[in-house]
């Protein structure tokens, strides 16, 4: 019987693939874990067990620097965030909500607009970088902007996450061909793609890790989804930094209050309206969840 360290870089229907230094080993979670509602996750570093004949068991979870809900995936270093610029249409709201959950997780975001070959994505762009966000558009079709994707991609963990057909797996198989992953169109009819992309899984890259997901509209009804405190939104939005603490009243939770900075700084176009509609959307789904609900929704 083997005991070795490793990483998990895919899961699926309670099997887990551990990559250890001398190969990939498939195995189950031990009971222990699942008594304690505890499961490991894509991106966990682990010690397991493995003889080679039978399926190996995980005996221990390392500690996590971060952890997503959704994606279910850990220790994470950049959030890719992709969107089409058309077909599907980009979900403002949607892209917004997932870079202020990678902030307030330490993980940084990048937003990354596929099909650019269907629409200009310059406003777009504008919005991100604006909000400090670093931001591109591309097209794996016609293979615009794929240097500066790739440039992007240095050492370190890299999930990709979007709703389902805006190209992840596209992107990959263009930016790394040997992958082949499956793809599908776009069903024109109901204007969205179908989830190619199952489960998550880690592929390697150069000298990075890149975590493919399944799209949004795979999840089931009843998933876990991540929060952010009330009184920690206003730090998930990097371009609200710098005005706050400069409200007329304290609390203010920039939404309408009188004598807001940020309120000013949206007037002033210092802040794009978008970006502040998706914080106040945000805010009003949060604001009422009191701390025992969130620990409840963790367990």
């Amino acid at each position: 019987m083997k005991t070795f360290d490793g990483r998990v870089i895919k899961s699926i229907s309670g099997f887990y693939d551990v990559e250890a230094a001398d190969g990939v080993y498939t195995c189950k979670c031990k009971g222990s874990f699942r008594n304690k509602g505890v499961s490991p996750v894509v991106g966990d570093y682990v010690t397991a067990q493995h003889d080679d004949a039978n399926v190996g068991s995980i005996l221990q979870i390392h500690d996590r620097k971060n952890i997503l809900l959704r994606p279910p995936v850990a220790n994470v270093d950049k959030l890719i965030i992709i969107a089409s610029a058309d077909n599907p249409k980009p979900n403002l709201f949607l892209i917004d909500k997932m870079t202020a959950i990678a902030v307030s997780r330490n993980i940084e975001p990048i937003v990354v607009f596929t099909k650019a070959d269907l629409a200009d994505c310059t406003d777009l762009v504008s919005v991100y970088e604006k909000a400090g966000i670093r931001c591109l558009c591309c097209s794996a079709k016609e293979g615009q902007g794929l240097q500066a994707v790739a440039a992007l991609l240095t050492d370190g963990f890299y999930v990709l996450t979007g709703n389902s057909g805006v190209g992840k797996s596209s992107l990959l198989n263009a930016l790394a061909p040997s992958l082949e992953l499956e793809t599908n169109e776009i069903s024109y009819k109901l204007g969205r793609g179908k989830h190619t992309t199952r489960c998550v899984t880690i592929y390697h890259i150069g000298q990075c890790l890149i975590a493919d997901t399944p799209g949004f509209s795979s999840v089931e009804a009843g998933e876990k989804y991540d929060f952010i405190k009330k009184e920690n939104l206003e730090d998930s939005f990097p371009e609200f930094v710098e005005h706050l603490g400069n409200c007329k009243f304290t609390g203010c939770s920039h939404v309408k209050d009188k004598g807001c900075a940020v309120l000013a700084a949206v007037s002033d176009g210092l802040i794009p309206v978008s970006r502040h509609e998706s914080y106040v959307a945000m805010y009003d789904e949060i604001k009422d969840i009191m701390d025992w609900q969130l620990k409840k929704d963790k367990n």
